[in-house]
């Protein structure tokens, strides 16, 4: 057994839940109904684990059976009742200022934690209960769009999720034509950049010797998907997605790419917005198809800009209704200049308060330690990479040796790492670039 599988057998034994044939069935056959007031008082009072993890159970069932409005009063009593003791905290930290020793400390830190979060955690341990928590909070993240107030709960089950999902317990798995179909299924439906229309398509991803799937799993959601990548195998950077996702093509050799392209990133789960994971996902791919392929000089990726349409929409409407207009792709060449000078602005010219750029992929790409390396005009020109990008990529180069600079130089000074040869595409037609 190798220490690898050795240590994700471990991290498994410690997140799978044991389920137990023996219901308690003193809980589960009550004849009376519980309000979820009721149910929320069970849980948060159990004194014994075994009682506790019930009560959780049948608090979950309950909330996964209530409509968005008996949803909403769920959360709404997490808010108010199970909130901050303000007065025994701010007792605690009286105490702390008196006398700063461990004990009193600890009564600090304990206080200042909301108790919803012990219901949470409770209800964690369950059988299921870490994708049933991610369910919820995809149902809460909806709700709060009419109630803002119910964020106090959301930071507290995202807090809860960035421990829970940590680096450490997160398990990377290849996704190939072998892998479980109910896994496959979810691939499909869970691509969110270049869609999947059907199983040929996915095994024209999946099957050739030149492509790549990795996806990061979770011990307690083992057949659930957290985020995949796709990535190709080529000799060069690709300036399009029309020749990487071709059915008909010319296969390679993976001895003989030079560059790995990670084309399509997609999060599977709703629930966990706002948890990044493609950063460790992009690196730790990259490295391992460093040691497997010593030929890949480049780690690069195929990149839609999603934000663009919207921001020209807003900042120049003639020229999206130019856009609109066009029937066929080919035509965008009518405008090349009006977008790439737009595209120009667009990147350089940050509207955000913390002068971020506005491209929101672009964000996360630069905030992860890439740089700008590539300008592609038509790298996609399909109906939804015209609507989103106006039909433009753009590729990010990971330079395993430069990241943590180019992140630090990214964070500090605000500025986008750019290429020489992708400042030169630009600067024709955008004359502001540093």
């Amino acid at each position: 057994m190798t220490k690898l599988k050795f240590f994700q057998e471990l991290i498994n034994s410690l997140f799978v839940k044991q389920k137990n044939d023996k219901t308690f069935s003193f809980f589960l056959d009550k004849k009376k109904q519980l309000t979820t007031k009721e149910h929320l008082h069970n849980v948060a009072s159990a004194k014994g684990e075994v009682s506790a993890l019930n009560h959780a159970e049948l608090l979950i069932s309950h909330c996964e059976q209530l409509n968005d409005k008996e949803l909403m009063n769920f959360f709404e009593l997490l808010r108010k009742n199970y909130e901050v003791d303000s007065e025994n905290l701010l007792l605690a930290i009286q105490n702390y200022e008196y006398e700063k020793n461990s004990q009193n400390l600890v009564n600090l830190l304990e206080l200042s934690e909301p108790s919803r979060r012990d219901i949470f955690t409770r209800c964690n341990g369950i059988t299921r209960g870490t994708i049933r928590l991610v369910n919820l909070r995809k149902r809460l993240l909806e709700l709060m769009k009419k109630k803002p107030e119910l964020k106090a709960v959301d930071y507290d089950l995202v807090y809860l999720f960035k421990n829970w999902f940590n680096r450490g317990f997160l398990i990377l798995r290849p996704i190939n034509w072998e892998t479980p179909a109910h896994i496959l299924e979810k691939i499909i439906a869970y691509e969110a950049v270049h869609e999947i229309n059907s199983w040929d398509e996915l095994r024209t991803r999946l099957a050739p010797k030149d492509r790549r799937c990795f996806a990061f799993f979770h011990p307690a959601m083992q057949d659930e998907p957290i985020i995949f990548v796709e990535v190709a195998l080529t000799k060069d950077i690709p300036s399009n997605i029309q020749n990487v996702l071709k059915k008909e093509r010319v296969f390679l050799e993976p001895e003989e790419a030079k560059a790995a392209v990670f084309y399509s990133i997609s999060n599977c789960q709703k629930g966990l917005t706002g948890i990044s994971f493609g950063n460790f996902l992009i690196k730790q791919v990259a490295t391992d198809l460093s040691y497997e392929f010593k030929n890949l000089k480049k780690f690069v990726t195929l990149s839609p800009i999603p934000g663009f349409r919207k921001w020209i929409r807003n900042k120049y409407p003639k020229l999206n209704v130019k856009i609109e207009k066009i029937k066929k792709s080919d035509q965008l060449s009518k405008i090349k200049y009006d977008l790439l000078n737009c595209l120009g602005e667009y990147f350089f010219k940050s509207e955000r308060s913390d002068k971020m750029p506005n491209d929101p992929v672009a964000r996360f790409h630069l905030g992860n330690g890439a740089s700008l390396e590539q300008i592609n005009f038509l790298g996609d020109v399909s109906s939804n990479g015209i609507e989103l990008s106006g039909g433009l990529m753009v590729n990010y180069l990971y330079d395993l040796e430069k990241v943590e600079q180019n992140h630090e130089t990214f964070v500090s000074e605000k500025k986008i790492n750019i290429s020489k040869n992708a400042k030169n595409s630009l600067i024709k037609y955008y004359k502001e670039i540093d």
